[in-house]
């Protein structure tokens, strides 16, 4: 059953949390559940860390805990160091019922510093392969737990370009799934419906992210990092018109695979400029209208 989401970002930046500090948590409940409608939210730094009281605070706003981010350091500690430092966000993930984990390496990413996006860390193929080998096996452990494991392909790490998910998607085995994300496949060079369309049957869970492509052509090209690139606007909603993904195409994609996980509009702005209660609004109508045309809903 497919349900729709989104992420506490859009109110309140977890890289960056000066971003939306002035906004009352209470609000960023109250507008994505009782207002806009949204089926659950994913995880944010405002959240509590008891797993108990994280259920109870969501479910007074009628959402539900859909997953949360978690960085790992595989590339610097060993598969049995990451199954250890994972145990409090596991727990959380199974006492409010979640499906995925929502992971993504960031040992040595950029995407949180004040570093040109551009230069990003990159794996050679036999890194690849040997980050590919460890991270399988540490999606093998949780999925004996009841919970797949989802790679976040992200602006400012080793798994960017569509290149790097072609190699982590060879590179790992059948406990590794992947999160895609429409806004970084196609701030990060690639095609999002080509490369949703290669590995469409190992998706669990989808990003609805838009970007404006004036705004990240400026980011690659003055150097600008990430969180600048943020400020200045390179994410938007589904729906918007300054938006350069055509989100049709991708759900039909899913629908087409017989996708049956969430729907997520996780799309940081500054909420000082771009109002996150009309903007959520229009992303989830939007979402909504297309995945009732390509029969997802």
């Amino acid at each position: 059953m497919i349900r729709f989401g989104t992420n506490p970002i859009a109110w309140a930046n977890d890289d960056d949390q000066s971003i939306g500090a002035d906004i009352p948590t209470a609000r960023i409940l109250d507008e994505a559940g009782r207002q806009i409608g949204f089926d659950g939210i994913e995880n944010g730094h405002r959240w509590p860390d008891d797993p108990e009281a994280l259920r109870v605070l969501l479910a007074d706003y009628g959402l539900t805990f859909i997953s949360g981010w978690y960085s790992t350091n595989l590339l610097v500690q060993p598969v049995e160091d990451e199954i250890a430092a994972c145990q409090a966000h596991l727990a959380k993930l199974l006492h409010n019922g979640c499906r995925v984990m929502i992971v993504c390496e960031t040992s040595n990413a950029v995407h949180g510093a004040d570093v040109p996006v551009n230069d990003r860390p990159r794996l050679s193929t036999d890194d690849m392969v040997a980050f590919g080998a460890k991270l399988e096996a540490f999606a093998a452990y949780l999925a004996g737990e009841g919970i797949t494991l989802v790679y976040h392909h992200h602006m400012g790490t080793v798994v960017e370009s569509p290149e790097d998910i072609d190699a982590l998607m060879a590179a790992t085995g059948p406990h590794t799934h992947l999160l895609f994300d429409a806004g970084h496949c196609t701030f990060g060079g690639g095609d999002p419906v080509a490369v949703l369309t290669r590995h469409a049957g190992r998706v669990r869970h989808f990003h609805a992210k838009n970007i404006r492509p004036a705004i990240t052509a400026q980011v690659r090209a003055k150097g600008m990092s990430f969180l600048q690139g943020v400020l200045a606007g390179a994410f938007t909603v589904p729906g918007d018109q300054e938006g350069g993904v055509d989100f049709a195409p991708l759900l039909q994609v899913l629908a087409d695979v017989g996708y049956d996980g969430w729907i997520v509009i996780e799309a940081e702005q500054d909420p000082v400029l771009r109002n996150p209660l009309l903007y959520q609004t229009l992303g989830l109508a939007t979402l909504k209208r297309l995945s009732k045309q390509a029969g997802l809903i």
